[in-house]
């Protein structure tokens, strides 16, 4: 098979083994569309790169996205997303009835905790996020980041097309240059604190420069498409077809 410029070889078709094999009788009706983690998504029109949380491609699985209508990213990161709580709660909701294992949010915040007691005794975790200024001890105390550990922070905000564009939800992004901008905000970080031990990436939106952060600090970074491949591998044999 032949796409544009693109050469496709489809092995035959007693050839193609889709997922775990089922026999038997099953019954419909709970999670009959093989998805075993539910995302609430932003209300964006940004450009999702592959390696971006809300590019399915991303995945080497099905995912099942939710737009949480009205979380334009201005409002959530800026202004503690006011008023959203109920549309958020709905959308999950959804996602429940739809049979999902586990749902997520854009945030990678929560993979602190984990991250911090996979390092030595005396290293910190390093956090990039979009927005430094924006990061309260509210958000920290909501992820189990406690006065336990140690964390360094550095924000996006000293850099120009990242935030332009995902901050201000615009059609077009540069992703070279995002990718520069990554790796000069994670070569600064290291720099001002060289106990980190490991980076966590806080924006869904990075995880496409994790190679590039990880070559250039020659660390360990984790982001959230780390988080919902634990979750998938978790979960994976747990939400097939039941049996009748």
């Amino acid at each position: 098979m032949t796409w544009g410029k693109t050469s496709i070889f489809m092995p035959p078709e007693d050839k193609l083994q889709y997922g775990p094999m089922t026999t038997g009788r099953v019954r419909g009706g709970f999670n009959q569309f093989g998805f075993t983690v539910g995302i609430l998504m932003l209300d964006t029109q940004f450009p999702r790169i592959p390696g971006d949380m809300g590019n399915a491609s991303t995945f080497p699985f099905p995912v099942r996205y939710q737009r949480v209508t009205g979380a334009i990213p201005d409002l959530v990161v800026r202004r503690g997303a006011a008023g959203l709580l109920p549309a958020f709660v709905e959308s999950a909701r959804q996602l429940e009835r739809e049979g999902v294992g586990a749902i997520t949010t854009n945030c990678g915040f929560l993979l602190v905790p984990l991250v911090h007691r996979l390092l030595p005794r005396g290293k910190r975790v390093g956090i990039m996020t979009v927005s430094a200024p924006s990061l309260t001890q509210e958000h920290l105390d909501g992820a189990g980041i406690g006065p336990d550990i140690p964390t360094a922070v550095a924000g996006m905000e000293t850099e120009k097309e990242f935030t332009r564009v995902m901050l201000g939800n615009e059609m077009v992004l540069d992703v070279d240059a995002c990718r520069e901008e990554h790796v000069r905000v994670a070569r600064r970080l290291v720099a001002e604190h060289p106990d980190i031990g490991a980076i966590v990436l806080e924006c869904t939106n990075m995880p496409p420069y994790t190679a590039d952060i990880q070559r250039e600090t020659g660390l360990a970074v984790f982001d959230i498409v780390t988080l919902v491949n634990m979750l998938h591998a978790g979960l994976a044999a747990s939400l097939g077809p039941r049996p009748v």
